[in-house]
């Protein structure tokens, strides 16, 4: 790093600021507002108040609080004082919660006050000094202890290796695996996307989406900041208020079940949209039918584009040029990619095989797990997406299917040996299969099949209460069917395509 040279991303920010200080960031639909001025320096006093905790560069944050415009400012104030930010889905249940802090080990935790007893209990067992609380509504002891404390903060120096946040990405294997993103990762994704999706000063995002994930925390909200926009805030997605406040916007960045939700709503039309100038897609595939309803709805054409926690965004369609239906656009202009076959082999145009990456937004590795990490990187530093992809000839990008049997259920990720390990815990069951099957509002729907143990008497309602009571909410199977077998190959592995297809129908 070059003397005096600042690869903190938040100085990123800083300098892409409006000279006004104050205009405006943020909006909630009830009318709260909050300058640019506002939010540096709230994240100016939380940085001074996790630094006064003991937070030291480097450490951990743990959050897992309901989304509100004093997360934007944990998050800020993280990336301030050179901590790791480390967001967990609001969904999580204790079991998982266990985990994760026994991995990450941060040194401070951030949550909901009614969570605070069972973080408490954790903390204790993980070794985590301080457990903090932070409401929907901004109150807590977070915001009480930085209350009062200075409201300038010196940016840490970082450098472009240096951790800016820990996101954890269910394991095939069943176990969680911390993605390691850097201050470097998440600039460079950043300042590519502004620029290849036309943000500018004047731009209002709709933020609908959560900001525990990916495309809600580091797309949508360093798209705003790196080019001195302003968003319109909402707490969660709800068609008929998007439909209201859209007008106000000019851009909404969505996972595929907010436009077929949109498009389920009476009110939505071209009236709701004739502010906007761009419609964004991503953390799971959107349908044909849905690009083109949408577009026949409304006029507007809606860009695709794929990406996921290792990498942030690789392809895009084009602002300007063909958005063609059915594929995730062309690469990002500082992002390599290549198609191979099971030899590693590049395949030339349009025949499917093993999607690699390589570029200034991809991740250096898994959190503590080294062999994982060269087991999913190549010898020459292309990362293995685990996607099965073709490459048109014009260099169009279409995803054909995934690693391994993972579901996409409202665009999170879901991998079925997780499920399977807690089910096949249940006494009773001698084994199981999750499966996906389509679903029309979340994409996919999670399905468990079940062999039971001989003379055992399992029952569907009381296999889904007790998966709720064991992992988030979008992981538990909305049905559970039970067979006397499951159908294997020769070699003994389940034919969960065989699976697929008999189950297909259930939410049809």
């Amino acid at each position: 790093m070059s003397p005096g040279q600042n690869h903190n991303l938040y100085h990123l920010f800083e300098r892409a600021c409006p000279p006004d200080g104050a205009s405006l960031l943020l909006q909630t639909p009830s009318g709260d507002s909050y300058s640019y001025a506002d939010v540096e320096r709230e994240s100016a006093r939380l940085a001074n108040y996790l630094t006064a905790l003991g937070a030291r560069p480097g450490d951990r944050v743990t959050v897992q609080v309901e989304k509100s415009p004093q997360v934007l400012c944990l998050y800020l104030a993280c990336l301030r004082a050179g901590l790791v930010y480390h967001p967990l889905n609001t969904a999580y249940q204790a079991s998982e919660l266990d985990y994760f802090l026994g991995d990450a080990r941060p040194r401070i935790v951030v949550c909901a006050g009614r969570s605070a007893a069972l973080f408490e209990s954790l903390a204790a067992g993980a070794g985590v000094e301080t457990v903090c609380t932070l409401e929907a509504d901004g109150s807590g002891s977070l915001s009480a202890g930085a209350a009062e404390l200075p409201s300038v903060f010196e940016t840490v120096v970082c450098g472009p290796g240096d951790l800016a946040a820990l996101l954890y990405s269910s394991g095939t294997t069943g176990r969680p695996k911390g993605i390691m993103l850097t201050h470097a990762n998440l600039a460079s994704n950043g300042l590519s996307l502004v620029k290849i999706w036309g943000f500018t000063p004047v731009d209002v995002l709709l933020h609908a989406l959560p900001v525990f994930h990916v495309h809600g925390l580091f797309v949508a909200i360093n798209c705003v900041l790196l080019s001195g926009a302003r968003m319109l805030w909402l707490d969660r997605f709800d068609a008929a208020e998007v439909t209201a406040v859209l007008p106000r916007c000019s851009v909404m960045m969505g996972v595929p079940t907010y436009y077929t939700r949109l498009l389920s709503e009476p009110a939505f039309g071209r009236e709701s949209c004739e502010h906007m100038r761009l419609f964004i897609s991503g953390s799971a595939p959107l349908l044909a039918e849905t690009f083109r309803e949408f577009q026949q709805r409304t006029g507007h054409t809606i860009l695709e584009r794929y990406g996921m926690s290792e990498t942030g965004m690789n392809t895009s369609n084009p602002l300007h040029g063909e958005r063609r239906a059915g594929t995730v656009g062309l690469p990002l202009p500082d992002v390599e990619l290549r198609v191979v076959d099971a030899s590693g082999q590049q395949l030339p145009p349009g025949e499917a095989g093993d999607l690699q990456v390589r570029g200034p937004n991809v991740f250096p590795g898994y959190w503590q797990m080294p062999e994982k990490t060269r087991e999913d990187f190549t010898d020459d530093g292309f990362f293995n997406t685990g996607d099965k992809a073709c490459q048109a000839p014009d260099g169009y990008v279409s995803i054909v299917g995934r690693a391994k049997d993972m579901i996409i259920c409202g665009g999170l990720n879901v991998y079925p040996k997780e499920i399977e390990q807690a089910l096949d815990g249940i006494e009773g069951v001698r084994e199981s299969a999750v499966i996906g099957v389509p679903h029309a509002d979340f994409g996919e729907a999670v399905v468990a099949v079940i062999v039971p143990e001989d003379g055992a008497t399992l029952d569907e309602a009381a296999i889904i209460e007790f998966s709720r009571e064991q992992m988030a909410n979008f992981k538990v199977p909305k049905r559970v069917y039970f067979q006397t077998e499951l159908p294997r190959n020769a070699m003994g592995k389940v034919q969960k395509n065989l699976l697929r297809e008999r189950y297909r129908d259930s939410f049809a």
